[in-house]
């Protein structure tokens, strides 16, 4: 009984943290995306950005299982061929992960 009551008591500890939502502005992410990215990528459903299979549109890349916050800041940071390295800022790395992750329906 006595760890059941330790176990709740840390739980109820933990579930501020689980609560926070992501850090990031999706508001300015879709700016950044829109002065960045559009020129490649689709960026939203509909445009702006190329029609073309070049680079894969934004919502294909939420729709994945794989797209985490964690991974899409790994990929973000990690210079690719045929992307520009940007060297985004925390606050700007912040707003382009929130702006991706709000695309899945």
């Amino acid at each position: 009984m006595r760890s059941l009551a330790v176990f709740a008591a840390l739980a109820a500890l933990a579930a501020p943290a689980l609560a926070q939502p992501e850090p990031g502005d999706v508001r300015a992410g879709r700016g950044l995306a829109a002065n960045w990215c559009a020129n490649c990528h689709r960026i939203a459903p509909g445009g702006p950005g190329p029609a073309t299979d070049v680079a894969a549109p934004f919502a294909s890349i939420a729709a994945m299982p794989s797209s985490t916050s964690m991974s899409l800041r790994v990929f973000l940071q990690t210079p690719h061929a045929g992307m520009p390295d940007y060297h985004l800022t925390r606050e700007q790395l912040d707003d382009l992960v929130a702006y991706l992750l709000s695309l899945r329906r």
